[in-house]
């Protein structure tokens, strides 16, 4: 006969394993566009597998999503929209004309409005950020900047976009999202490519880590001074491993944990992932990958796993940040580079 005890003693470890697994995961899926496929790859962070598609769209570039988990937004290099998909059924339910060639994208805090890059002159300015309103999904407006963009960020607090130049100019544009204009812009004079944008305590804007062209490492600029305060270069590569030449540019790809305690950098020349301190800027820790050049990075909201993408491999690889160790690579399409976390609330999770 089976007693109380007998049943609790072999509930109990049941109990503890169920306390312990991450109630959240679930909810959070990785975005990857391809940039020369024809669909967005959806990953899942717990499996790390593929769990779905959006089929049948070309060039994609940016990749974002909406904060209640509903929408999948990218912008199309073919048709020069920003489209618009069902996070349930993955379908492409709008196509929003935009100014001219978009590149990257970047939604607000709030969702109610995703600001599309346009790289290219558009009449009289060098060029412009087309606004998006959520709710209408139609334009409604473009905001000057300086040179064409390539990349584009909005703050954490939601007050500022940052716009990156993609000529040798290198002007880094800051726009007021209340005015719906330009504010002040820093020239770094080489092409700009990814940024990352940390906060201080009180969610206001603390830096801009910015990437450029020809230089394997980051540009850091203060917020509030508005200027470059440091050039930081990426450790050399590891003895006995070859640089990648092909890809992007040499360094590409930084994000910052939620926590705001690292920054992670990509470097496609030395095929690595590296792990900063802030906001004192000291290496952490390197990840040597097994693919053939890091080109873009996204990170899970509790700042435990890096999500790389690997255009020359056609593949995801997975980084486990407190240990830098490479945990998993996920064949993906042709091309993959602009990644996005999606978090989906509990209420909106359907798998």
């Amino acid at each position: 006969m089976t007693t109380k005890k007998a049943v609790h003693d072999y509930l109990k470890p049941l109990a503890i394993l169920l306390l312990a697994l991450p109630l959240t995961a679930a909810s959070v899926r990785i975005i990857q566009s391809n940039a020369a496929g024809d669909r967005i790859h959806v990953l899942d962070p717990v499996t790390n597998k593929v769990v779905g598609e959006i089929k049948g769209v070309e060039a994609v570039h940016g990749v974002t999503a909406s904060p209640d988990g509903s929408r999948i937004y990218f912008s199309s290099e073919a048709d020069e929209t920003l489209d618009v998909a069902d996070a349930k059924t993955l379908k492409v339910t709008k196509k929003i004309p935009l100014s001219g060639h978009p590149n990257n994208i970047a939604i607000s805090p709030d969702g109610r409005r995703v600001y599309v890059g346009i790289h290219q002159k558009v009449g009289d300015n060098p060029g412009v950020a087309d606004v998006i309103d959520t709710a209408s999904l139609s334009k409604i407006k473009s905001i000057r900047t300086e040179g064409p963009v390539h990349n584009i960020y909005v703050t954490p607090d939601g007050k500022n976009v940052v716009a990156g130049d993609g000529t040798d100019h290198g002007y880094v544009s800051v726009l007021d999202t209340q005015t719906d204009a330009p504010a002040w812009s820093v020239k770094l004079e080489h092409s700009i490519r990814p940024m990352a944008i940390s906060k201080n305590p009180d969610g206001s804007t603390r830096s801009i880590f910015v990437q450029v062209g020809d230089f394997n490492g980051f540009v850091v600029i203060d917020f509030k001074a508005r200027k470059e305060v440091a050039r930081i270069t990426l450790p050399n590569i590891a003895r006995g491993r070859t640089p990648m030449i092909s890809g992007s540019a040499e360094s590409h790809g930084l994000a910052v944990t939620a926590d705001q305690k690292i920054l992670i950098v990509c470097s496609r020349l030395n095929n690595a992932l590296y792990s900063y301190s802030l906001p004192d800027l000291k290496v952490l820790g390197t990840a040597d990958l097994s693919g053939k050049g890091a080109a873009w990075v996204t990170l899970t909201p509790d700042g435990k796993r890096a999500y790389v993408a690997d255009p020359v491999g056609n593949s995801t690889l997975v980084v486990d940040i407190p240990t830098m160790k490479e945990v998993a690579k996920i064949p993906v399409g042709h091309v993959p580079k602009r990644n996005h976390t999606m978090v989906i609330p509990a209420r909106a999770s359907t798998n």
